[in-house]
């Protein structure tokens, strides 16, 4: 652990370094690991093309370091910890051997089922430790995974198939989700419909419920497994070559693949863990994130097993059986670092402290937030509460597109402030620009948050489509990343994020594209056009507003009415009854065609919307409507339609 960090002076010192010699910096961690091959340049950059290559002509494999190199020492320490949805069901527990013999396992597995190096497998499971035996044996085999949450849509699984042609799903019959069964294997198969590339699918059996499987295509986990045996010989790979794609929204209707390759991201995954949570050897680290998003894929997996730390891994939901599920787990796993979203403490808090009461939560050392900034009232409830004023908070700042944790307190290195992100790792090179991509220099500042300088995680294309990420990223400042953030920097030179600025919404810290929502309530035949805009939301952070244009026919017919007090009772009772149903209808489209998690919490029908005479949406107009902040909406007298907000506002919700 020479790389760790102890004490402010040395990350000071540590940072100093890191960013007049970056190269020099990241040569020297790296060496921490097993290569097949050194490297002949650690480093190759230009912002423009953008092109980013680190660790130039090193061959390895991923999983060599994650898993074999801790053998020889470490071969019976846990590293997953599995507990279930069902909180009578027992604790499954792989060690470094077991969790390696497994993944040698399933590698033969996908050897047999004809997956070869550079072949895409798309994973659409539950929770349990054969999801990250999946991704893990893809990585072995040299195969790129791309998961997909458990949680989205048939529509989303193929869409993402598709757009990465993945040859092979790894799925399961379903999963448990607190007392909810998902029939995943049911989902899958009609995805499947709407995809050609998909060759095999192997299936695991964790609910046991009757599914179709399709002769020639589909088959068991269990089955598949008999036949193979514990050795493989990991795939030689280069330093950047592809590890995974994952899909994150964007302003445009269609998800982005962000492509990760593999030495940049093994090294920054494996720093960041053990600075960021001040890593021991006998820490037992509880991310609660799922593997779907990329804080699992870097804090549940990659992260935690480069370190050759003990993993949790949790199937359930923080309020099953109750809301002190995750409390109960904390004591009988003896956690010592936690990491968890802000949504997730805030739908806890609300709960009430009779759920925290019962237990000690002695063991914990480090408590961490990720997805979005956490709020004040929050932070304090979770650093008395959960953290017993003794544990540090790190709220970390990153995305799907960094890889790893950008800025954050390093725990009980960084003093904290309540809401701030602190001080940027090493290696992290911030800058907030205006408007016109100039630097804003100095403290007390506001800005747009870019990065000057490539870390080893950066991503490096969205997937099949190169130019989409320099218009995304590279495009809107000069020479720098645009993280899309707006930001402030305090009088101690500490980092705020203030939130997006781009036409993308943080729901419960997921990341969903206005337009992909959009696209998707105008499924409805119904409705003419809508815009979605995100407003504050007590337990999410950020709720979804959508106002929607119906078609004039349906208003004709009474199957939608914008206005339905006129007077006569009953008349209005049925009015209001199918304007309900027709809400309802546009959320469980949205349900369908995304996930439950883009559902539109509040739905106000307009008769148009605000407008441009070139016909560009105001959106900033509809923020205000939807944060119920109309004492100033700007000048709107430059609409196609002024007296359209004036109609907006007096009926907002």
């Amino acid at each position: 652990m020479q790389h760790k960090i102890t004490s402010f002076e040395q990350y000071q010192e540590t940072y100093k370094k890191s960013v007049e010699h970056p190269e020099q910096f990241w040569d020297e961690i790296a060496h921490t690991f097993s290569w097949k091959k050194k490297w002949d340049t650690t480093l190759d950059w230009n912002f423009k093309e953008p092109s980013v290559k680190w660790f130039i002509n090193g061959k390895l494999n991923i999983t060599e370091n994650c898993l074999d190199r801790h053998l020889e020492k470490n071969a019976q320490k846990p590293a997953i910890i599995w507990e279930s949805n069902d909180i009578n069901e027992p604790n499954r527990i792989l060690t470094y051997q077991e969790l390696h013999d497994e993944v040698c396992r399933f590698s033969n597995v996908l050897q047999n089922n004809g997956i070869e190096k550079g072949d895409r497998v798309c994973i659409y499971m539950p929770m349990i430790p054969e999801l990250t035996i999946a991704v893990l044996a893809c990585a072995r085999v040299g195969a790129i995974h791309s998961v997909v949450f458990a949680g989205f849509s048939s529509k989303s699984l193929s869409d993402r198939i598709n757009d990465a042609t993945c040859k092979l799903l790894v799925t399961a019959d379903g999963l448990y989700r607190g007392n909810k069964t998902v029939a995943l294997k049911e989902i899958c198969d009609e995805a499947l419909q709407t995809t050609s590339s998909i060759e095999k699918v192997i299936v695991y059996k964790r609910t046991n419920e009757a599914i179709n499987m399709q002769i020639g295509r589909d088959v068991w986990w269990h089955s598949e497994m008999q036949k193979a045996t514990p050795h493989f010989d990991a795939v030689e790979v280069d330093s950047e070559d592809a590890l995974f794609i994952l899909y994150t929204s964007g302003s445009t209707g269609k998800p982005k693949g962000v492509v990760h390759t593999t030495a940049g991201y093994m090294v920054f995954t494996y720093y960041t863990f053990l600075n960021v949570f001040q890593y021991e050897s006998d820490d037992v680290f509880w991310c609660t994130a799922d593997v779907g998003w990329i804080t699992g894929h870097s804090y549940i997996i990659y992260g935690p097993l480069l370190n050759g730390a003990t993993s949790v891994m949790f199937e359930g939901i923080p309020t099953f059986p109750d809301a002190g599920r995750f409390w109960a787990v904390i004591d009988k796993l003896s956690v010592s670092k936690f990491y968890t979203a802000p949504t997730a403490i805030r739908s806890l808090m609300a709960s009430g402290l009779e759920f925290v009461y019962p237990y000690k939560l002695d063991t914990l050392k480090v408590i961490g937030s990720v997805g979005e900034p956490i709020n004040e009232e929050a932070w304090y409830w979770y650093h008395e509460h959960i953290g017993k004023q003794k544990c540090p908070i790190v709220d970390t700042w990153w995305q799907t597109e960094t890889g790893g944790i950008l800025i954050s307190p390093i725990a009980g290195v960084t003093p904290t402030k309540p809401t701030f992100a602190t001080l940027p790792l090493p290696g992290v090179q911030p800058i907030l620009v205006d408007s016109g991509g100039y630097e804003v220099s100095g403290n007390n500042v506001e800005g747009f948050l870019c990065m000057k300088f490539p870390w080893p995680s950066i991503l490096r294309t969205t997937y099949g489509d190169h130019e989409r990420c320099r218009l995304t990223y590279f495009s809107t400042y000069e020479n720098l990343y645009f993280t899309g953030d707006g930001c402030r920097r305090d009088e101690d030179g500490y980092y705020r994020i203030i939130g997006r600025v781009d036409d993308v919404m943080n729901i419960s810290g997921h990341r969903l594209g206005t337009a992909e929502v959009e696209n998707a309530i105008n499924e409805h035949p119904n409705v003419v056009e809508s815009a979605v805009v995100a407003y504050p939301h007590d337990i999410k952070g950020q709720g979804i507003y959508a106002f929607v244009i119906v078609d004039k026919q349906s208003i004709e017919k009474g199957i939608v009415d914008t206005d339905p007090d006129t007077g006569d009772a009953e008349a209005d009772s049925l009015r209001l009854l199918n304007i309900t149903a027709f809400k309802n209808e546009i959320r469980d489209i949205v349900s369908k065609i995304i996930s439950p998690i883009a559902k539109p919490d509040k739905i106000q029908i307009v008769s148009g919307l605000p407008k441009t005479r070139s016909g560009k949406i105001m959106r900033r107009i509809l923020r205000k409507v939807a944060e119920n902040d109309i004492s100033n909406l700007g000048d709107t007298t430059t609409l196609l339609d002024p007296s359209i907000v004036d109609e907006i506002v007096k009926n907002a919700q």
